[in-house]
């Protein structure tokens, strides 16, 4: 079982599955086979899903169609978990994803359900300790630190949005490991990732990981738009900004540099986060970056246009 990932947040359901595309577009080796897919619905119900063969691409099925996303109850389930590797593993699949809505779940990588020195699945004693009431930091630290020698790496996802990932000591031995473990403060939005024989192994748990977290929070919708015309003024200014009147027509521009402000180069004149001030008030920042053109310390024109919309949040 090469790659396990784990989420809490709004859409971890929709971010555990991204997560996985991803690796499967990026990544090589061992990764596009089998997936069990495991979710704690909104009503606390266990969402399931599998695959012997295809990865992402035969998880979910809509009549006859492949290749489709999770179904709504699935992609909107704030606890979720996913492992995958090479086609064709021992069944019963659920067993690699243990999950009780009293708890939370348990993926990994390696083999999760080895047996601890206790006689139990190693993933499903720390599922047995979260159920008890156990947060997942303590869970996945007390099994794996009595099973030094198990071949497999945990990632617990507990119901309160504890999340914990760790490799036993066998398992860090290995030269193919990749780990991380990302958390948003604002949101409470947080990833585990854990995966061995998928290159590149240096980088590829980073990318997974922030595919998830993109996926859970995002960069969320516009709080607004306003419109800069050609012909609208720049000018040197104390910050990058775009100053409109109250209808969120731009009345001039301010940048803090000079190859723009001063020499009206080409680049790009209204900068990403610029401030956005209507009728005089601070109302967000921009959220993309228009290459402009400047005559006469004006703009001729934005983005091969002489009238551009542009949203801030």
């Amino acid at each position: 079982m090469t790659i396990g990932i784990g989420a809490f947040g709004p859409n971890a359901g929709r971010a555990v599955f991204d997560a996985l595309a991803a690796a499967e577009k990026v990544g090589a080796g061992a990764i596009g086979g089998f997936v069990t897919y495991a979710a704690i619905g909104e009503h606390g119900e266990q969402l399931r899903s599998e695959t012997q063969r295809g990865g992402t691409s035969t998880l979910f099925t809509d009549g006859e169609t492949t290749g489709v996303g999770p179904p709504k109850s699935f992609a909107s389930a704030r606890v979720a978990g996913v492992i995958s590797s090479g086609p064709d593993r021992p069944a019963p699949l659920a067993q690699y994803v243990p999950a009780d809505p009293r708890g939370g779940l348990v993926t990994g990588h390696r083999i999760p359900p080895t047996t601890g020195v206790d006689g139990k699945p190693m993933n499903g004693d720390v599922l047995e300790r979260l159920v008890a009431g156990e947060r997942a930091a303590r869970a996945v630290d007390e099994v794996v630190a009595a099973n030094p020698e198990g071949d497999c790496g945990l990632i617990a996802i507990d119901m309160k949005g504890g999340a914990h990932c760790r490799n036993t000591e066998r398992v860090l031995r290995r030269p193919d490991v990749g780990t991380a473990l990302r958390r948003d403060e604002a949101s409470g939005a947080v990833v585990a990732v854990l995966h061995n024989a998928i290159r590149p192994w240096p980088v590829l748990a980073e990318l997974v990981a922030a595919v998830a977290l993109d996926t859970m929070i995002g960069e969320g919708e516009p709080k607004g738009w306003v419109t800069i015309e050609a012909g609208t003024l720049i000018e040197m200014g104390p910050e990058n900004a775009v100053h409109c009147d109250p209808a969120g027509v731009a009345e001039r521009v301010t940048t803090t540099d000079p190859a723009i402000g001063e020499r009206g180069e080409l680049g790009a004149a209204i900068y990403l986060a610029s401030a956005v001030y209507i009728g005089g008030e601070l109302v967000g920042r921009t959220t993309f970056e228009p290459i402009t053109s400047i005559e006469n310390g004006r703009f001729a024109v934005l983005s091969g246009k002489t009238s551009l919309r542009m949203s801030y949040r």
